[in-house]
């Protein structure tokens, strides 16, 4: 598995036979020195590993999220963008972007942050809401949750659309290139925020493993085998809105990880949460790397969004499991 990342990391550069693997050794200084490999560390120091690591943490989270919707949902089809997080985020990116540009451009210093911090916090404020209306009489309905839920996606995406009206030409720009998401400009300093969310969502969700498995059966099954449901409720849906959040703070808008991976790994290995959730870490990890080569190779030396890859991947994959479901 390593070998397979280091190798969706490295992409088209050319070096010889081993090569590769003495520059990665070096970084950590466990390869010796030779000047002869100076370009391949500045690449996979500086630019590759950053962005290998980006693309691990997003692809992980976003899958391993999506089991967590799916099993709270007890819907194999279903999307952590279902609460209303991916939108929540993308608006708030969108304010940062347009006000910014408004009140002419943030300092670049500062400029990341503010638009990740924006983009985390629209989706954590929209979540938070979704699961305020779906609580009546202490008392969580998930069915209101997704109502509302899609309620809320269009509303931000009506907002979304107003601004991108409104924007001007580089505005405008910058916000479609967001929306379509993106591992580009990867850095270390916008990096461990997301690794610090992503380990505590890798932790924390296979502790709910079992608890998972028993809401399948339903929910008051669930309560008569002894779990809370209201407090496994409230816990998948904070750990989504943080994962998925930070996620798109981190990369943008990048979509059907979260549903197609679960989905596959459920086919292949079966319901369990407690083989399904680590696949899927692994599995949605994998196949962003592997979107990001994409993305990098097909329109060469063009980079093109990322999202678009993983809609080009993911989307003819839904398709084929609706077919399949009717035959």
């Amino acid at each position: 598995m390593l070998s397979i990342w280091l190798s969706l990391a490295l992409g088209p550069v050319s070096l010889a036979p081993g090569d590769t693997w003495r520059a990665a050794l070096s970084l950590f200084g466990l390869g010796g020195t030779d000047p002869g490999l100076a370009q391949a560390e500045l690449i996979l120091g500086q630019i590759r590993l950053p962005r290998t690591l980006l693309g691990l943490a997003v692809g992980a989270v976003l899958a391993l999220t999506g089991v967590a919707m799916q099993g709270l949902f007890r819907n194999p089809l279903a999307d952590p963008g279902l609460i209303g997080v991916s939108s929540g985020a993308a608006l708030g990116a969108a304010v940062a972007i347009v006000f910014g540009a408004a009140l002419g451009g943030l300092p670049s210093a500062f400029e990341p942050y503010v638009l990740s911090a924006s983009a985390f916090a629209g989706g954590l404020v929209v979540t938070a809401t979704v699961y305020r209306l779906g609580r009546r009489d202490g008392q969580t309905s998930v069915a209101t949750m997704l109502l509302a839920g899609i309620a809320l996606t269009a509303l931000a995406g009506a907002a979304i659309g107003l601004f991108t009206y409104l924007a001007d030409d580089a505005t405008l720009r910058t916000l479609t290139f967001w929306n379509l998401g993106s591992l580009n400009g990867a850095s270390y300093a916008r990096l461990w925020p997301l690794l610090v969310i992503v380990m505590g969502v890798a932790l924390w969700l296979p502790r709910r493993a079992a608890a998972l498995n028993a809401l399948l059966l339903g929910e008051s099954e669930a309560g008569h085998l002894g779990y809370s449901v209201e407090a496994l409720k409230r816990e998948l849906v904070f750990l989504t809105a943080l994962g998925v959040g930070a996620a798109v703070a981190a990369a943008g808008l990048i979509g059907f990880i979260g549903l197609v991976v679960p989905h596959l790994i459920r086919l292949l290995s079966g319901p369990d949460h407690r083989v399904l959730l680590p696949a899927s870490a692994l599995a949605g990890a994998s196949l962003l790397l592997f979107a990001d080569l994409l993305a990098r190779l097909l329109l060469a030396p063009a980079e093109l969004p990322i999202g678009i890859v993983t809609a080009l991947l993911g989307a003819p994959f839904f398709l084929f499991l609706l077919v399949r479901g009717r035959n």
